[in-house]
């Protein structure tokens, strides 16, 4: 072969290699992944289905997918409608792809893996949103938003206050439903203020995701790291700074677009319902049940959350009792009106805070984990890992790239696929690779679970664009905390 042809057959290799690395990138990782949503198993499949025409459509019905997800805002079409459509095209054209090949059960074993999945996912969600909405009914952002106003507590202080919050209490609980409830205190404090809910809500996101990434079980993605022995426990504590740095740079941003104003003084102080402490303090125990189950006895944290929601139906039940016979007395009073002008609350009902759950979100986190799922059983994400770390890459730029494409994907494919190949790196690039991974999805509202959680949570006002409008500044922070973890860290690298 002539210098010429070698030279040529080189540039193709080159050009091959940048175009499945492209379409692997931008494709196949449209949506989030949220926390729990895949194991190893699953994204490892029994054969490469690549390069097959079911592979290409079903990365098409993907992006498809996702396109009608962005334009939520415009289309007015909830996010979950496609994604579940698609996840039941993606999951057949994985089982014709291994029906061709003569193999009838690996597909439906890997689909009930997702599933189970799934399962999980949803029963903890569910559980979390149920205590937040039982919170509110009972009066607990409210009277968090008079205690704040009635303290002087400017929008500025709250942004400030609510950042803070996130960031130290989503090392102890996980960055979800912390970033929930904080984002429950926000539009509580900030009603009528879309400005100002838009930023609070980016910033507890952000400063959500970067508190988790400094604890072995702030996030499923340093738990797993630290559960595969790479890491000891006090190792990761050498990235509480770059966390910090990862909300602080666009923190200090976002602030100059918070109004230089305080919240609508409030005329009278607002009460705390019955048993509203009480559901306070069964929710700690039961982040504190999650926690436990699953660190100690190796259990899905799901199972403490849904023992937790089981304490908060027996207090539901009790508070029923009570409010009950205090129904009957004011209805069978001699001065309530034929008419009913004088009207009373409903007793407490559990199963009507269940109702309220943002059904939308969990169905759209069921669409994502079973095409992400689905496109991993084609051999996707394995490729794409394999593409990245390449002697040629480097392993500091590919651990850069990784949160990079967390941000699409989310942190929780992507770590296992990481896992799963490895590749042999020191413990400063273990450390990198878990806080870029654990921050990365902060740069979209997609791109990791807490995000896609306040779009439901803050519908129409957090939205996929108004985020995007501050990925810069989150960018920055992003390079920032990268930049402190090689220079604060080098002794490790």
């Amino acid at each position: 072969m002539s210098a010429q042809a070698r030279q040529s057959a080189r540039n193709a290799s080159i050009i091959s290699k940048l175009y499945r690395l492209t379409l692997f990138l931008f494709a196949p990782g449209l949506l989030p992944m949220p926390a729990y949503a895949m194991s190893v198993d699953a994204a490892a499949p029994t054969q490469d289905f690549t390069s097959t025409v079911y592979g290409m459509i079903a990365l098409l019905v993907f992006a498809c997918a996702y396109a009608l997800v962005i334009g939520e805002e415009f289309l007015h079409m909830r996010k979950s409608k496609p994604v579940i459509l698609a996840a039941g095209i993606i999951w057949v054209l994985v089982a014709i792809a291994f029906k061709n090949t003569g193999d009838n059960e690996s597909a439906g074993i890997m689909l009930k893996h997702n599933i189970l999945e799934y399962a999980e996912l949803m029963l903890f969600l569910l559980a979390a949103m149920t205590y937040i909405n039982t919170m509110q009914d009972r009066n607990i952002f409210a009277a968090l938003r008079s205690y704040l106003v009635s303290h002087g507590f400017s929008y500025q202080s709250i942004f400030w206050l609510t950042g803070l919050l996130a960031f130290f209490i989503s090392p102890i609980a996980d960055n979800l439903t912390t970033a929930l409830v904080m984002a429950a205190v926000v539009m509580t404090i900030g009603a009528g203020n879309r400005k100002f809910i838009v930023v609070g809500c980016i910033n507890i996101v952000i400063a959500a995701n970067a508190g988790g990434a400094f604890s072995p079980f702030g996030d499923i993605t340093t738990l797993m790291v630290w559960q595969k022995g790479l890491l000891r426990f006090e190792e990761f504590f050498a990235l509480f700074v770059p966390s910090l740095v990862n909300w602080l740079a666009p923190a200090a941003f976002m602030a100059f677009a918070v109004p230089n104003e305080k919240p609508e003084t409030m005329t009278k102080a607002v009460q705390v319902k019955t048993g509203g402490y009480m559901t306070v303090a069964l929710f700690l125990v039961t982040i504190v049940l999650a926690v436990s189950v699953h660190n100690f006895f190796h259990l899905p944290p799901m199972l403490g959350m849904m023992t937790g929601l089981g304490l908060l139906k027996i207090h539901g039940y009790f508070l029923k009792l009570k409010e009950q016979r205090e129904w009957d007395t004011v209805h069978s009073a001699a001065q309530l009106s034929v008419n009913g002008a004088e009207k009373r609350a409903r007793p407490f009902d559990i199963f009507n805070q269940l109702q309220r759950a943002e059904w939308d979100t969990l169905m759209f986190f069921y669409g994502v984990v079973l095409s992400v799922g689905g496109l991993g059983a084609f051999g996707y994400l394995t490729l794409v890992s394999q593409e990245i770390y390449t002697p040629a890459f480097g392993v500091t730029q590919a651990n850069v790239m990784v949160g990079l494409l967390s941000a699409v994907v989310d942190n929780i494919p992507v770590m296992f696929a990481v896992l799963s190949m490895q590749p042999a790196m020191s413990d400063g690039q273990w450390l990198l690779v878990t806080l870029t991974a654990g921050v990365g999805g902060s740069l979209l509202s997609i791109g990791s679970a807490a995000g896609v959680a306040l779009m439901g949570q803050a519908r129409g006002i957090y939205t996929f664009f108004a985020h995007l409008r501050w990925s810069w500044a989150v960018a920055l922070g992003y390079a920032a905390s990268i930049w402190t973890h090689l220079w604060l860290n080098a002794d490790l690298m």
